[in-house]
């Protein structure tokens, strides 16, 4: 158990591919986003979820927080996270991942580094919201928001713009850790990736 990292759970995604709240759809008897606070709770003393629709996730009993920078995307997520949190570090992922393990969450975490992120490479993409921020992102982040408002960035992802500023550490997960399972970081972006979840968590 962690008591110096705080566990940020990100639900603020529209959903507008799949046509419903991903966090609510369930795999077996539960909801995804009980999966995925239940595997934080288990590492991290303090955990909260960031959404812009805090009603929705009381029966959790987690502290809830909206994005203070509205339309800016999960790096408003983060952004919120970092502020409101009272640990520098903080581990940060994304609701819609529930073939996450315990394992490679703490592997995340454990990962040796000095950098400000530390950030996984999977499935051929940088796994930005599941890794390790600390509040040192914060200026930067500023920065980027303001450049945003200054249609600067155009179509960038801003998160991925984080990463690249603060000089994050990449971790080549698929080959430092020994017991990487393929499909660890499948998100649901639509009703088939839905569909090929729970294929895949009735599987295992």
């Amino acid at each position: 158990m962690y008591n110096d990292i705080t566990g940020i759970i990100l639900c603020g995604g529209k959903s507008l591919r799949m046509g419903v709240n991903k966090a609510f759809l369930k795999l077996g008897s539960s909801y995804i986003i009980e999966i995925i606070s239940k595997l934080m709770k288990e590492l991290f003393e303090k955990v909260m979820i960031i959404t812009n629709e805090t009603g929705l996730y009381n029966f959790l009993e987690l502290e809830l927080y909206e994005d203070i920078y509205k339309c800016k995307g999960p790096l408003g997520g983060i952004h919120s996270g970092l502020i409101h949190s009272t640990t520098d570090k903080n581990f940060i992922i994304s609701c819609d991942i529930p073939l996450i393990s315990l394992e490679t969450i703490k592997f995340i975490t454990d990962y040796h580094s000095d950098k400000s992120i530390t950030v996984p490479y999977a499935d051929g993409y940088i796994q930005q919201l599941c890794g390790l921020y600390s509040k040192s992102c914060l200026p930067v982040i500023e920065e980027i928001f303001n450049e945003d408002d200054n249609h600067i960035n155009g179509n960038k992802c801003m998160v991925l713009e984080l990463v690249e500023r603060a000089g994050g550490d990449i971790i080549e997960i698929e080959n430092e850790m020994q017991s990487y399972k393929p499909n660890t970081f499948f998100n649901m972006n639509d009703m088939r990736h839905y569909q090929e979840i729970m294929h895949i968590y009735e599987e295992t």
